[in-house]
């Protein structure tokens, strides 16, 4: 058990632990690091997260992380508005801007269905997603959710409901590997990817 002086350094490196892709050892020296940084310098890390936290919500449109009512992106009219780049969360968002090559809008869905872990249709922005699609101005639908068992169960079941819209789904083709993850991707596999893509 940890003496009392050390307690608050080991609840730290906890709170840091749960950050995803971070182990016990890096949380450690990540504490060991604020803690070591003036006063002045932790308190302004502590402020621009709970500032984040605060003013960063979903874009009323795309459901994308925003600081606005709509985010650049939707709110952008240079962008093709009938195509519509469907992905998992915001940081596949951002792999796919890093391309500079499309030129689209985007709908994240803030997760896949994965009834193992109980991630049903409901959970996901689905609904928003056909509130969308009600305007009859969208021409295409890309399905870039990642090459892995839930990624294929949420595009399919998707494309099922959009089917009666007459509206075309389409599927990366993906020159990523099977299993592999979008926000990892380098931007020309994904500019491949999206260029290639196939009918559902």
């Amino acid at each position: 058990m940890a003496d009392s002086n050390a307690l608050p350094m080991v609840l730290l490196a906890e709170q840091f632990a749960k950050l995803p892709g971070i182990g016990m050892k890096s949380a450690q020296r990540l504490a060991y690091y604020l803690i070591s940084r003036p006063e002045e310098e932790v308190q302004a890390f502590a402020d621009a997260m709970m500032h984040a936290k605060k003013a960063i919500h979903y874009c009323s449109c795309c459901q994308n992380l925003t600081d606005q009512a709509i985010c650049p992106i939707c709110s952008d009219d240079t962008r093709d508005h009938g195509i519509i780049c469907v992905v998992e969360a915001p940081k596949d968002v951002a792999a796919f801007e890093r391309t500079n090559e499309y030129h689209g809008v985007y709908h994240v869905l803030h997760g896949l269905i994965s009834p193992l872990t109980g991630v049903m249709p409901e959970q996901l922005k689905i609904r928003e997603l056909l509130a969308r699609l009600q305007s009859g101005t969208v021409r295409e639908v890309i399905m870039a959710t990642n090459p892995t068992v839930e990624g294929d169960a949420t595009a399919m079941y998707l494309a099922q409901l959009l089917k009666p819209m007459q509206i075309k789904v389409s599927r990366l083709a993906f020159g990523l590997p099977v299993g592999g993850v979008v926000e990892y991707a380098d931007e020309v596999t994904l500019y491949k990817a999206l260029e290639n893509r196939s009918e559902m």
